[in-house]
């Protein structure tokens, strides 16, 4: 599970949002990634360098998962922001050659090879249709193909989403700037139109022959949005949540506000619990939780993680990344709590 969203501030800024949810361990650092490095894809066979290699034109922090020299979710200088999200019942990569090869990448290559190597979502639409996505497996993922979505939105505001769909790729602009998992986009949208009665406008009290019928508290304007944990239902709560912030909020407080937005999707331990045959992860009855969420300002480049275990907020400034590195940098986000005392 995993929810992802954008905000434009009135300043010109553009505030991303996104919660990451699984029900195994994903062991997530901090990556951060300098210009310059030397990739490798991942082919057919399941083989770094086999693939399509490539050299990365811009700077990229983020978040990795399973020890992985890749992203799952990450920012670049530019301000390109999107993360991967599960999508394991629609997601159909391409049938590649293996003449095509080494013009291909694996799908958990997907957003590291948009993040480096691109610096807007035009940009991105138009390298995705020179490269492939083979089906080759990633062994600390199961030995199984990452089924994955992807939401990009770059620094003017600017969303799409990149899916695989029966093995060919669909890339379809993105008005609403949210995404979650399955279904596909199209029917997420075709979704939104049962909740046209919602508003964050409060409603008068109903009166009806003359008696009046008047609300328990306030908030009746959403009455009828999904809090369930299913996709669809996130993905229209974040689609109400995220356009009712008042759109005289500039940067600083959209950050805040993606913030309070993205606790909405936090999952309580044990609210979800897996059963080992399940396609989101898992062991034997494990839980599924929310192992980090994200708030990132793609105008000021400023990356921040908060981890399950705390409520700390780490944060990354893109602006002060070693342009001189010749190797990724992980780092571990598991300081203790730390709280402000006040006396």
């Amino acid at each position: 599970m995993c929810t992802s969203f954008l905000l434009k501030a009135s300043d010109g800024g553009a505030v991303y949002g996104r919660s990451m949810e699984f029900g195994m361990p994903l062991n997530s650092q901090l990556m951060i990634s300098p210009r310059g490095y030397q990739y490798q894809g991942i082919g057919v066979d399941g083989k770094a360098g086999t693939g399509l290699n490539w050299t990365s034109k811009y700077a990229v922090a983020g978040m990795n998962i399973l020890g992985l020299p890749t992203y799952a979710d990450g920012m670049n200088e530019k301000g390109l922001v999107g993360g991967l999200l599960n999508a394991p019942f629609t997601a159909q990569y391409q049938d590649v050659s293996q003449a095509d090869s080494a013009n291909s990448i694996n799908s958990s290559q997907i957003l590291l090879f948009a993040l480096t190597n691109f610096a807007t979502v035009d940009e991105v639409k138009a390298g995705f249709e020179k490269i492939f996505v083979n089906r080759s497996t990633v062994a600390a993922y199961k030995n199984q193909t990452p089924p994955v979505r992807v939401p990009l939105h770059d620094a003017n505001g600017n969303s799409i989403v990149i899916e695989y769909i029966k093995g060919k790729l669909v890339i379809t602009d993105n008005p609403t700037h949210v995404c979650t998992n399955d279904p596909v986009l199209s029917e997420q949208f075709i979704n939104i139109g049962n909740y046209a009665n919602l508003t964050n406008i409060e409603q008068k009290p109903l009166v009806v022959n003359g008696t009046t019928y008047q609300s328990p508290s306030s908030g009746n304007g959403m009455h009828g949005l999904p809090g369930d944990y299913l996709s669809p239902s996130r993905f229209i709560r974040a689609l109400f949540l995220s356009k009712s912030v008042p759109t005289s909020y500039n940067t600083e407080k959209m950050v805040n506000a993606a913030w309070h937005i993205t606790g909405s999707f936090d999952i309580p331990p044990g609210a979800i619990t897996l059963t080992a045959d399940n396609p989101y992860g898992g062991g034997v009855d494990g839980i599924e939780i929310t192992e980090w969420m994200i708030v990132a300002d793609s105008k000021n480049l400023i990356y921040t993680v908060k981890m399950f275990e705390s409520t700390n907020v780490y944060a990354f400034d893109l602006k002060k990344i070693n342009s001189d590195a010749k190797d990724l940098t992980y780092l571990k986000l598991d300081k203790p709590q730390m709280p402000i005392q006040m006396n």
